[in-house]
């Protein structure tokens, strides 16, 4: 195949090597949401109790809140950070916006934001606003260090070494689950020592990922050009970080959307109990975006990543169901989780309708990819746009037709992710450029 102009483009990788390199960051994404249930046993062992792991919910809210522009990070590195000079200029960003990031966390702290934020804005109490406050306040180290590990992995990145750093990722999880018992033990127990147990074990990743990023490093080639304006990374970035907050906004909307079907008390909670399941798998199924940007150029990989992302969109939907097998979806959802067993047909139900959810997922996941390669950050944030109405509309659509409130969500958030992947890849259908990196970079091999 060969592009305009008659340069020959590289062969387009197997399946294999792009399963190679896709698990082990499914994998990363999915350990990573195990770290929060491991430290909620410390906070919860503290003075006051469940009140005190409140707090430390609502401040871990507020600190992914500020820190939303991490999200763009990793598809914004892919793009600019190929050469020496442009993972320069894009390291400077990420550790800019991690300053920025954590000060004003700093400023949220103090008095009298912390009340208008926690009291009256979220409408906390103030036995759950004092413990989210100090969460806040011990949790500023850790915004800084979600940010600076960000340029390591995207060296890592993009030279496919998702195994390698993923390593760093389940390590750091590992950590965790041996220090939540230690911290326990030893009376180390309240919200910020909750922040500490998370703390320490992202330090130690972020260290561990500079040293394996490395020799990654030492390969990046030199170009002798201008590097990219800090500026032009900002501005592409921006968009895809606004598109993250119409992510949470859709979340938001459908809560609230069930919340005013029949029975919320019931329902609620089943929602909640199955997307608990559903998330990590949907979250693995966003890697998706940094396969394609991975693997450039994309107009060879087209119709390969596309066949990819339904494949293990597919199989991603089905690891959830292992849990309702007889027997084991009892033992999860009642003995476990502590559900009414009355409410067990309803779990099956909104369970078997969540398997189109990760699938959902990795379609848009695939379209965000493209755009970002294809220097489109835009459409990203008008595909996640379009989400959030779909979403609402979905929701609205099915409160009206009394479709039970567990049911209405997973319809939609599917919904609205289906309908942000088809207005993605419709925008991007005629942009079709042999090889978007900018600046001529050669991707690594």
């Amino acid at each position: 195949m060969n592009a305009p102009g008659g340069t020959p483009l590289p062969d387009p990788p197997g399946y294999g090597r792009l399963a190679r390199f896709f698990w082990p960051l499914a994998l990363q994404a999915a350990s990573q949401s195990l770290c929060y249930p491991l430290v909620a046993m410390v906070a919860a062992r503290g003075p006051g109790g469940t009140l005190d792991l409140a707090g430390l919910a609502q401040a871990n809210t507020v600190l992914f809140f500020l820190g939303m522009f991490a999200i763009s990070l990793v598809p914004t590195g892919m793009v600019f950070a190929r050469s020496r000079e442009g993972y320069r200029q894009f390291y400077r960003v990420a550790l800019g916006a991690g300053a920025c990031a954590s000060g004003l966390q700093a400023l949220i702290c103090l008095e009298p934001l912390s009340a208008l934020v926690f009291e009256r804005l979220i409408g906390l109490p103030p036995a759950i606003a004092a413990p989210a406050r100090t969460s806040l306040l011990a949790g500023i180290p850790l915004q800084l260090l979600f940010f600076s590990r960000i340029p390591y992995f995207v060296a890592m990145y993009s030279f496919q070494a998702s195994g390698l750093a993923s390593l760093a990722t389940i390590g750091r999880v590992a950590l965790t689950a041996a220090l939540t018992p230690v911290f326990c033990l030893a009376g180390w127990v309240g919200p910020a020592w909750a922040v500490a147990a998370l703390t320490l074990p992202v330090a130690l990743e972020a260290l561990v990922s500079r040293a394996m990023a490395q020799p990654f490093l030492a390969r990046q080639p030199a170009l002798g050009a201008p590097p990219p304006r800090l500026r032009e990374i900002f501005e592409f970035s921006l968009p895809l970080t606004f598109g993250g907050y119409f992510l949470t906004l859709a979340a938001v909307a459908v809560a609230a959307i069930l919340a005013r079907a029949p029975e919320p008390e019931r329902m609620l909670p089943v929602y909640y109990l199955a997307l608990g399941l559903a998330s990590p798998v949907a979250f693995s199924a966003t890697r998706i975006q940094t396969l394609v940007l991975a693997f450039p150029p994309v107009e060879v990989n087209r119709g390969r990543t596309l066949r990819f992302a339904w494949a293990a969109g597919a199989l991603l939907g089905l690891l959830p169901l292992v849990f309702l097998l007889p027997g084991l979806d009892r033992f999860y959802y009642v003995t476990l989780q502590n559900l009414d067993p009355a409410d067990l047909p309803w779990v099956r139900r909104t369970a078997a309708l969540f398997v189109f959810f990760p699938l959902a997922v990795a379609l848009r996941a695939r379209g965000e990819g493209l755009a970002a390669a294809l220097n489109r950050p835009r459409v990203v944030l008008f595909g996640h746009a379009l989400l959030l109405c779909a979403a609402s509309a979905t929701g609205a659509l099915a409160l009206s037709l009394a479709v039970p409130g567990s049911l209405i969500g997973a319809l939609s958030l599917t919904a609205g992710s289906f309908a942000s992947s088809a207005t993605m890849h419709a925008a991007l259908r005629r942009a079709r450029r042999p090889d978007p990196q900018p600046r001529g970079v050669t991707p690594p091999t």
